[in-house]
């Protein structure tokens, strides 16, 4: 993912969920990206370049001991 599409989908985090919300690039990935919630990893978004339409999935874990 190019700095202009993480930067597009901060901004759509920002927008849809919390403004406080950051995405940040992957060291040594180019597929996907983090995404926090202060100091707070929340989750990946994957690029998906499927068929020359792409789209990206958020994938977030939530472990029994944080529920």
């Amino acid at each position: 993912m190019n700095p202009d599409e993480i930067k597009k989908i901060d901004d759509y985090f920002k927008r849809l969920l919390n403004p406080q919300i950051v995405v940040k690039a992957r060291p040594r990935k180019n597929d996907s990206a983090e995404v926090y919630l202060g100091d707070e990893f929340l989750g990946v978004v994957y690029l998906d370049d499927e068929d020359g339409e792409r789209s990206y999935n958020f994938s977030m874990a939530i472990l029994d001991v944080d529920l």
